[in-house]
């Protein structure tokens, strides 16, 4: 059983739901992140979503795109991230650590290579966002075989054919996106969720995150009512664009502990 699956196992046995945050790679600079990494886990953090820099993030909104440009500003490679999860992993080799990027790294690395350097460097899972299930198997058997778990995102607008396609293929858990558009947007309607995620569940039978447009405690909390996990990222991008470097690790903990406080609390109804 690997990092991804034991986690869930454990958080469903004492029914809880799992926090994932994103942080991208390099950001704000190559020195802080692994240290970022640590304090995500001590704050609480379940599974670490660690965003390789692209040059052109389309899936991403203006908070996720600049922190990339400011990590492609250090010169920061895929190989590089592969360096990083290393160096976390002397001091933890239990919390699972997600890459979450796009097609044209691996591409040039090549897929059997990132492979291995994934499973080398314990990587437990990989999100690239532009690779389109229908066409990827050999990428996902690529994968497989060497124990690392193909994640995949699936949306309010994706067709059912597509749902069944991420079905049979997807590993770990489906990141639904909560939202049309990109990442960083507001406006979510938790009724749609409850509906989407009812209708996933037909069909996809491992554990769904739901991310995009979660911003708050209190949003956080109604999301984890629903889903087995929470996903936050731009909130969290924007906790370290707004702080001093020296600020930065104890700002990004408060944030995520409140986080982690409020998905375990249980959501009042009347």
């Amino acid at each position: 059983m690997n990092r991804i699956k034991q986690t869930f196992t454990a958080l469903q046995a004492n029914h809880k739901k799992a926090l994932i945050p994103f942080i991208t790679a390099g950001d704000p600079d190559p020195e802080l992140t692994v240290e970022l990494m640590h304090c995500l886990v001590d704050a609480g953090s379940d599974i670490i979503e660690l965003g390789v820099p692209f040059s052109d993030p389309m899936a991403d909104g203006p908070t996720i795109q600049r922190s990339s440009e400011r990590a492609l500003k250090h010169h920061v490679t895929l190989n590089n991230v592969l360096d990083m999860v290393t160096q976390f992993r002397r001091k933890n080799e239990h919390t699972p650590v997600v890459l979450m990027g796009y097609a044209n790294p691996v591409e040039a690395m090549g897929h059997a290579v990132f492979a291995e350097k994934a499973r080398k460097a314990s990587v437990d899972g990989v999100l690239t966002v532009d690779y389109p299930p229908e066409e990827c198997e050999q990428w996902v058997d690529c994968l497989e075989q060497q124990g690392v778990d193909a994640i995949f995102l699936l949306s309010p607008t994706t067709k059912p054919e597509r749902i069944k396609q991420v079905a049979k293929l997807a590993k770990g858990y489906i990141y639904y996106v909560s939202l049309k558009g990109v990442t960083g947007a507001s406006h979510l309607d938790l009724h749609d969720v409850k509906s989407m995620l009812g209708k996933l569940r037909q069909s996809i039978f491992i554990p769904i995150g739901v991310g995009f447009g979660i911003r708050d405690e209190v949003t956080a909390r109604a999301v984890a009512e629903l889903a087995d996990a929470v996903v936050i990222g731009s909130r969290i991008i924007e906790e370290i664009e707004n702080s001093s470097r020296d600020e930065i690790l104890n700002k990004v903990k408060l944030l995520v502990r409140s986080m982690r406080q409020a998905i375990d609390e249980k959501l009042i109804t009347t």
